[in-house]
């Protein structure tokens, strides 16, 4: 796609103490941290997402923020005449109409990446509590046993981690995490990046030739039809036996019923979820944490409807991966930094 932002529509602009801004789906937590990084602005804050009744209120506006619950549509940038950036709290934006945008010369910007350690934190999180048998040991210990009896781990070191999208955002922090502990790294990925695979030493394989030799398999690629339910009842077998098997990404990425039966076979011998193939649909992952997204999805009862929740085999975590205070506050920077780099005549991260 061709690129959306022409340079030439950042000239006409006015002072920043002059320029005024809305955001809209704030949490109470981010405007006083909004109000210090925007000293100097006009700032107008709404919990609600932007619809036709306060857009009225934001009409002579230069700049909107808001998430994915606001339709910015073509009646509601009729509505703002003098609106010249939106800039998404969201890596997605296809709640914004972008040719619209383009003809009224309306630069829109989002947020690319926050969460990629994050989530390869988790990973590696569940990793080790699943090699150490983190879990086991605590909950043994606070029942007051203090014996050792069926809690013997393994080392990382010296075993080959699988990493399926090792080239994307989050995947690279895997892999440096996993050259870190001294293990073997094989990666799948569309694209590949030989530089980045001599730096690490890892090699490339196919998923067949991943899934065959990894002790440990992580997922970390979006879902989309081409890898939609990629572990499965028929690739089931070509797992390497005893593997460990890691998702933090989607829970669509796996059928789930291949995962019972691997586990009953001892074809998988633990694995570690973030995510289930049952959660509400969702876009974002900071969706979880708004109010809008708890109308639609009781994410408690998908936990303890869940097969898989009393499998003394299966570490399950509440989609918590990304659901860190550093990476909320990079989505708030990242914003922050767009509209600083609007108003001094740089357009940062442009919608592509």
């Amino acid at each position: 796609m061709k690129r959306l932002i022409n340079l030439f529509y950042l000239i006409p602009q006015k002072e920043s103490d002059e320029m005024k801004i809305a955001f809209f789906e704030v949490e109470d937590w981010e405007v006083p941290i909004i109000r210090e990084l925007l000293a100097g602005y006009s700032l107008k804050f709404f919990k609600e997402k932007l619809n036709a009744e306060n857009v009225k209120e934001v009409a002579d506006f230069d700049a909107v923020s808001v998430f994915i619950y606001s339709r910015v549509d073509e009646s509601v940038l009729k509505a703002m005449p003098n609106l010249k950036l939106i800039t998404t709290r969201s890596t997605g934006f296809d709640h914004i109409d972008l040719k619209a945008c383009q003809a009224r010369k309306i630069n829109v910007c989002n947020v690319p990446t926050y969460g990629a350690n994050t989530v390869a934190e988790h990973a590696f999180a569940m990793i080790l509590a699943i090699s150490r048998k983190i879990v086991e040991s605590v909950d043994r210990t606070r029942k007051g046993g203090f014996d050792l009896k069926g809690l013997r781990g393994f080392d990382l070191k010296g075993k080959t981690i699988g990493v399926v999208g090792g080239c994307g955002n989050i995947g690279r922090h895997v892999v440096r995490i996993a050259h870190g502990f001294e293990m073997n790294i094989l990666v799948f990925d569309v694209k590949k990046d030989e530089q980045f695979a001599k730096e690490m030493g890892f090699k490339f394989a196919d998923v067949d030739t991943l899934l065959g030799n990894s002790d440990i398999i992580t997922l970390h690629v979006p879902l989309i039809p081409a890898t939609k339910h990629m572990i499965n009842s028929d690739n089931l077998s070509k797992i390497k036996k005893g593997a460990v098997l890691i998702n933090t990404a989607r829970g669509g990425l796996i059928e789930t019923e291949a995962l019972i039966k691997g586990l009953d076979e001892g074809i998988i011998s633990y694995a570690g979820l973030d995510v289930l193939e049952e959660e509400c649909a969702m876009k974002e992952e900071r969706e979880l944490l708004t109010s809008e997204f708890a109308k639609t999805c009781d994410l408690k009862k998908v936990l303890e409807q869940h097969i898989l929740i009393e499998n003394p085999k299966v570490i399950i975590t509440p989609h918590n991966a990304f659901n860190s205070q550093e990476a909320l506050m990079r989505i708030l920077e990242t914003t922050i930094e767009n509209i600083k780099g609007f108003a001094n005549g740089k357009l940062l991260n442009p919608v592509k």
